[in-house]
Formats: structure tokens, sequence, C-alpha cells
């Protein structure tokens, strides 16, 4: 089930190839010729990429030669990222402000010895890539250009028989939906459609076949049919489906055109108040949902279509009712189904130490009924205690794909993804279980590997990070979402962990103890309780090949054996990402500055570390740098203006200013943490003119912001927390009040976004005209918290554009923003003068608030729809 992924690799080396950066560089004519040479090479290989994907399951030699393909791709991008690093290396040298030190300090290699070199690894990395081409007509492999979205899965089919006593644990969602069911349309016109949206294995065609069952719903409907649409949604089957189901009988509809199947489909449903159950509708392409949908409108008033969908892009599509977001089972009810599946009736009672182990059998199956059935399946008629435990201990995956029925179901989810998101939801595997993943570091992981690709030409990595993320979360693959403001985490259920690790099986490791072994080749590896694991530290360093990730473990008890650390950053020189957090280290080692390929340096939260050696600084490749919670550090890198590529930077330091930032154009987040001497920013922060997100937090003696922030057009995001002397009527320089700035204040070019200012701020009367006159029309989340001060917002105007108003402990103030005519989220808590404003119906603000669709007041969800409806 482990995947190459040596199409996703090989196009990287391709654009590599494609890349303006070697056409910058002067090349031997040989090196030309060979670069040429290697992208012909790869092109015919990669044609052949999707059926040798297909087909490695059953050939083992042709895994083999697909691992020698992934293998050399890996080696090829390693070559071809010197020729990047060569090119912002000169463009480092060729900056003006240069002097003989900075000279010094990035010594310029010999463009003689750098082409010869080069000329060496590219005829070797070319001579391996023909020997692989020649080696393909062994497979009698075909082109294929199907490509991403092409997918190859085993067709289902449902019915919709189902014994009800065999579902446990639905009977509150079923009731829930029978009621939505049956009431009658507001709209009678449009025809009421129903999603049911979760994961794989929740029971969702289980709880639709219980309500297509019900005897409430046989009196209601006079017509009622099932279809199993799968991911086939083409219109004409789907109509014929219908018909089939409706009891039109087959006759000579096989032979009939669309044209004449939709009328015969139309006189079917004429009159007839019907229910459709649509199971397992994978198509997100809103066209043809209206095509369809326009062919089932002829029923009668309190016709009803239910959906069953993964997706949530599909319940967006299609769904004119809430949605029915299926949870997993609480545990007494999963324990129930369980024993259900594990023993005949009744004979659990004779084995209570078996009911024992299976309790925390069922403990890991995290409610999915699916998952509960299949164990208690595989353990039936066992008695053996030794078998329990055996299926209690071993890792879950492992007997999911032993069974090949749990994951045939998850990993329909995962064929539907086009490569590119097959390869990031795999990278998860590298992060243990339960992670808390943060969407920005996520997206920086990716970024660091290469993996966020667009046709665009000037899109920013960053935002397609987010969209892949979207796209992996309206396929149900994420939960337990937290909205921490400007911050959102999620995690990922167990069973999808493990089949990320089930399809990156060769690539990724988290290794946690002595039994593990360490696949030849990894890639990525997680390192947990390392104290504990240094023989398997040091195997590990002797075994693996060019790892790309190292991280080690966010723990109290880190690795503080500077040996040890300085001989991975020896070892590990092919690095992309590096994550070192919580560890005892005072210095980090010199040598990080050899890691000329890394791309993300973690290192938050290292309470000992005294300095980052300036060698941090050759790191020209380094898009994301993160010691934010380092407290002893006592000033940044001397050096840091040449990290030229750096696009997110979060830090603590002692310093009281941060001059030397304003250089870096290349950053689009800055984080500033907890530096409790900083009194102020930087001059010249005007010229971070790509600058998106700007985070101020815990900086107890900064007085005012930098006059330039006043031109970061491109600024979307503005937080700043618990900065308890900062005046931001004092912003920008200026000793006077705000009111004595009126020119300034002007041509403020400010189009924030998101804006939050969290307290104590005892500065804070009014919110400072020059935060939002630019963002009027533009601000979409305002939260506003622990500003007890705070009593007037002048000028706050016409909030156009805002969606979600948060306010918290603002015991003062008393007036809301006007018109915000797309507000969405509201929530108000501990502040009594707002909060007496906007009570429901008598409150002097409620009219203008009604409109709201959630709406909290200290605590209490308001339904603002349910209240003003007569």
């Amino acid at each position: 089930m482990a995947e190459s992924f040596a199409f996703n690799i090989a196009e990287n080396v391709l654009s590599k190839l494609a890349n303006i950066a070697y056409q910058e560089i002067r090349l031997a004519r040989v090196v030309q010729s060979d670069l040429e040479k290697l992208k012909t090479t790869l092109t015919t290989i990669k044609a052949v990429l999707f059926d040798a994907e297909e087909k490695q399951a059953h050939d083992s030699q042709l895994r083999v030669w697909l691992q020698e393909l992934r293998d050399a791709s890996y080696d090829a991008e390693d070559v071809l990222d010197e020729f990047e690093i060569e090119a912002l290396r000169k463009q480092v040298v060729k900056q003006k402000s240069i002097g003989k030190q900075v000279s010094h300090f990035f010594s310029s290699s010999n463009p003689l010895a750098f082409r010869f070199r080069m000329a060496h690894k590219v005829k070797k990395v070319t001579e391996r890539f023909v020997e692989i081409a020649a080696l393909k007509n062994n497979f009698h492999l075909i082109e294929r250009h199907d490509g991403p979205g092409h997918v190859v899965r085993l067709d289902r089919e449902t019915h919709s028989f189902v014994q009800a006593s065999e579902v446990i644990g639905r009977d509150e969602e079923k009731e829930r939906i029978i009621k939505m069911l049956m009431q009658d349309p507001a709209d009678a016109e449009d025809i009421s459609v129903l999603p049911i949206v979760g994961i794989g294995g929740l029971g969702k065609t289980a709880l639709a076949k219980l309500v297509f069952n019900d005897g409430r719903i046989d009196r209601h409907f006079g017509l009622k049919m099932w279809v199993c649409v799968s991911d086939d949604f083409d219109l004409k089957r789907l109509v014929l489906k219908i018909m089939k189901a409706g009891k039109e009988g087959d006759g000579d509809l096989g032979n009939m055109d669309l044209e004449q199947l939709q009328k015969v489909l139309r006189d079917c449903l004429k009159g007839n108040k019907y229910l459709l159950i649509l199971d397992d509708v994978w198509s997100e392409d809103n066209r043809k949902w209206q095509e369809l949908k326009q062919l089932l409108v002829g029923g009668a008033s309190g016709s009803k279509i239910v959906v069953t969908t993964r997706s949530n892009q599909v319940t967006k599509i299609v769904g004119t009712i809430p949605p029915q977001n299926l949870e997993g089972l609480p545990y007494d009810q999963s324990l129930s189904l369980f024993l259900k599946f594990a023993f005949k009736r009744g004979e659990e009672k004779q084995h209570p130490n078996l009911v024992k182990i299976g309790e925390d059998i069922v403990k890991k199956c995290k409610g999915v009924p699916l998952v509960v059935k299949t164990m208690g399946s595989l353990l039936f008629s066992k008695i053996s205690e030794h078998e329990w435990r055996l299926v209690k201990d071993s890792e879950m995956w492992q007997l999911m794909e032993k069974e090949n029925e749990i994951f045939s179901v998850l990993k329909l989810s995962y064929d539907q993804l086009p490569p590119h998101l097959k390869q990031c939801f795999a990278y998860y595997s590298v992060y243990p279980k339960d992670y808390a993943f943060v969407e920005f570091e996520l997206i920086q992981f990716w970024m660091a590997h290469g993996l966020l690709q667009s046709s665009k030409k000037n899109e920013d990595p960053e935002d397609i990070g987010r969209q892949y993320l979207n796209h992996l979360s309206s396929r149900c693959f994420f939960q337990d979402y937290q909205d921490k403001g400007f911050l959102i985490e999620f995690k990922m259920h167990d069973l999808l962990h493990d089949l990320a690790l089930s399809v990156a099986k060769n690539e990724c490791s988290t290794l946690n103890s002595f039994e593990q072994n360490i696949p030849q080749g990894v890639k990525h590896v997680y390192l947990d309780n390392c104290d504990s694991l240094e023989e398997k530290a040091f195997e590990l360093l002797n075994k693996a090949g060019h790892v790309r990730t190292f991280m080690l473990p966010d723990v109290d008890t880190g690795p503080g054996n500077k040996s040890f650390m300085e001989t991975c950053l020896k070892r590990f020189q092919h690095l992309r990402v590096l994550k070192l957090s919580r560890s005892n280290l005072e210095i980090l080692p010199k040598g990080i500055g050899n890691l000329k390929h890394l791309r993300f340096l973690y290192l938050c939260d290292n309470p000992n570390i005294k300095k980052l050696p300036n060698s941090i600084c050759k790191l020209q490749n380094l898009q994301t740098l993160l010691f934010a919670g380092c407290y002893k550090i006592e000033e940044l890198p001397r050096e840091m203006r040449y990290l030229i590529n750096l696009r997110f930077l979060s830090l603590t330091t002692k310093q009281r200013d941060l001059r030397g930032l304003e250089h870096l154009k290349s950053l689009r987040t800055l984080c500033i943490i907890n530096c409790k001497n900083l009194e102020y920013l930087f001059e010249g922060i005007q010229n971070l003119t790509s600058l998106q997100t700007l985070c101020i937090s815990g900086c107890r003696n900064l007085t005012s912001l930098p006059h330039g922030l006043k031109y970061l057009t491109a600024l979307q995001t503005l937080s700043i927390r618990v900065c308890v002397k900062l005046d931001l009527n004092m912003t920008m320089g200026f000793e006077g009040k705000e009111e004595d700035n009126q020119d300034y204040l002007v041509d403020s070019g400010l189009c924030l976004q998101r804006l939050g200012i969290t307290g104590p701020l005892p500065n804070l009367e009014a919110l400072p005209q020059w935060l939002l006159q630019g963002s009027a029309n533009t601000l979409k989340q305002l939260d506003i918290e622990r500003c007890e001060n705070l009593t007037t917002t002048p000028e706050w105007k016409t909030l156009t554009s805002l969606e979600r108003l948060w306010i918290f402990k603002c015991p003062k103030l008393s007036t809301l923003p006007e018109k915000m005519q797309r507000l969405k989220r509201l929530s108000i808590i501990e502040c009594p003068i707002l909060s007496e404003r906007c009570k429901p119906e008598t409150g002097e603000d409620w009219p203008s608030i009604a409109h709201v669709s959630r709406i909290c007041l200290d605590g209490a969800e308001i339904s603002s729809k349910e209240l003003s409806t007569p």
C-alpha cells in the first residue's frame, strides 16, 4: 500500500530544470547539453509513471524500479538545488551596501571550480537516469495522460435494506433527520436537499437506510427511491438508476437518449411526493448537480432528497437544509457494537477477561462504527487472551491493511485526491498521532519540501497552501478544529493518520522505541523520547541517507548533547526542515550554517539558548525561521539582512530595538513575541512591501509603532496583544495625540482584513482612526479583548465587509460599528453596557444586529433568526 510518489518528485525535478536560476549562471556547453539530456530522459520516464504506479502492487520488480527512480529524483533535486543556491548567493554578493567585511563573510566560491564541480555532478545524475529509462522497457508500461484527476477505485454498490437492530447509537440522528424530512418547505418551488456528511466508516449509509425504512417515511412519501451514485455522476446513467428505483421497469430505457429519458423521469415524478436517497456522492461539479436537479423538480411539494457524502464541498453545492454532520459513536455504544460482533449473544458474560481487553480496543476505534465492527469480527470465536492482546497492542493500521476492509473504505477518500495532494497528505505521517497542527506551520512545512505548485505566475505559496488545506478539509481529513482568533488548530483522526503512515511507509518514520526498524533511505524522521533512544539515534545517523526532515520532540528532557547535534548537522547535509524544541542546548552549533538546502528552521521554546550563530545568515534558501520563546537570546545575528529568501520570522530577544529587519524584503509574516526590553521596532518598516501579517505580543516596554507602518499596503493581518505601555495614539513616532496629526492620518494606506487588539492597554480609550480609516471596506474580522478603558469608538463608520466581531471584557464600551451588513458572528462577553444594548427584541442596538446568524451574549448562544420569525 506504500506509494512511491515518483510522479510528484519527477515533476519537481522538471520544474527545477525549467527554473530561470540556471539561465543566470553561465554554464559550460557540456553541462547545458547534459541538463537538456536529463530533461528529455525524465520527460520520457514521467509519461509512463501513472501506469507504473497502478501496476506496482502486483510486481515487486516494478516497485524496486520506482524506488530507484524516486531516490535518483531526490538526488537530482539536491544537485539542481545547488544552482539555485549559487544564484541566491550571487544576489547577496551584488548588494550595493556590501563592504569588505560582508564580502569576507560570504567569501565567493571560485566560478570555475563551481562549474567544474557541477559538470561532474550533472553528468553523474544524467547517466543514472539514462540507465533507469532503459530498464522501463522491461515492464511493458504504456503512456497515460489521465493525470491528476484520474482515480482508479473499486465500484461500490449499496442497497436500501438494513436490519434496524444492527445499527447502534444513531437514534438521535435518525429522529432529527426524519423530523427535517417531514417538515413542509418554506419555498414550495425549490426541492429540499439534506446532506449527511462525515468520514468513511461512520455509518452515513446505515443511517440513511434507517431513515429510508422507517414507517413514518413510508406514510409521508408516496414514492421512495434509493440510488448509489459513488464516483459515477454521469447524468444519463443516474436518470436510468432513478427510474429503476422508482419501479418504472427496464423496458426499452437503455435504448433511449437523454431527451427521451428525462420525459419518462418527469412523468414518473409528476404529482408524487417523493424521497430520493443519493448515496455516496463524490462529484464536486456544481454544473452536473444543477443539470440533475432540474430534472427532479416535477414532484409534489414536500419532496426531499438526501445526499450522503464525505466531502464538505459536495455539502455546500447540494445542501438546502443544514447538513447532518455525523460524529463518532459514544464509548458505551461503541462497546455494545463491538461485543455484538465479537461474541455470540450472551457469551461475553463467560469471558470477562476478554471484555476488559476489548474495552481498550474499543477506545482505539474512536467511535467509528466500521472500525468497531471490523475489530469485533476479527476477534469473533477467538477465546485466547494472547490473541486479543496482540490486537490491542498492535499498530492499528497494520491490522486494517491485513483485513483490507477499513482501508478500502478510508482509502477511497485518499484515492480521490490529485497527486499533489496525495503527497501533502502522506507528509502528515511525519508528525505523531494526536498532533495539534497549526495552519501556518503546516503550510511552511509543505513549502520547504516544494509541494506547493501553481499554474499561476505570481501566486504566493502561502495562498496555495491554504487552498490545499481547504481542499483536504472539505474531504473530512481533519477534525477538532479550534479557531483561536488568528490561528487555526486542528487534528487528524487516528485512522487517517494510520492511512498516511501506510502510504508513506518508506518515506517517513517516527522513532519511539528500540524495537522499531529504520527504513532504508528514510527521508523524514521524528525522533521521540530521544534521551532514552540515544543508541537508536546513532543507528539512524549511520543508516539513513539523505534525510530531509529531522524533528526532535517538544519535551522538557529534550536533547542536550551538543556533540550529538553536531554529528546530526554533519550527517544530514540535505535537510530542508529542522525542528528542535525544548532542548538543553545553550549555543546552537555553528555547523548549522552549512545546511545550504535548509528552508525551515524551528527553534521555539528552547529556554537555555543564549545565542544564534551568525552562520545562520549564510542560509540564503531559508524561508521560515522560528525562535519565539527563546527568552535568553541576547541579540539577533548580525547579518540577518542577508536572509534574502526569508518569508516567515517569529522571534524573541532581549534587544531594545530590532534594527536590521527592514532589509528582509521577502517577509510575509513577522511575529514579535515576548520581547520584554523592546521599546521600538525599527525604522524603515515601509521597506517590507510584501508583509501580510504582523503580530506583536507580550512586549511590555513597547511605547509606539513605527511611522512607516501606514505604507504597508499588503498588510492584511495586524495583531497587538498585551503591550501595556503601548499608546496607539502616539503611533508612528509622533509625540502628539492623534487629532494633532490629521494630515498624516488622511493618507494612511492600510487595508486590513483582520485586526486584533488585546489588553491590558490602559492608554487605549478610543480606537485610533489610522487603524480603521483605510480598512473600512476591507476589514473582515475585528477582535477586541481586555481593553478596560475603551469607552468610545468614534469614526467606526460603516464596516461594510465585517463578518466577525468579538468583544471581550471591555466594560466601558458603549457603541458598535454601524451598518455591518455582512456580519455573521458576533460575540460580546463581560461588556455590561453593550450586552444590555444588544438584548434580543428589547435592546437599543438589537435592530442593527438582528440579521446576524450567530450571536453570543455572555456565553449564551442566541438564534436571531428564530427570534425574528413571527
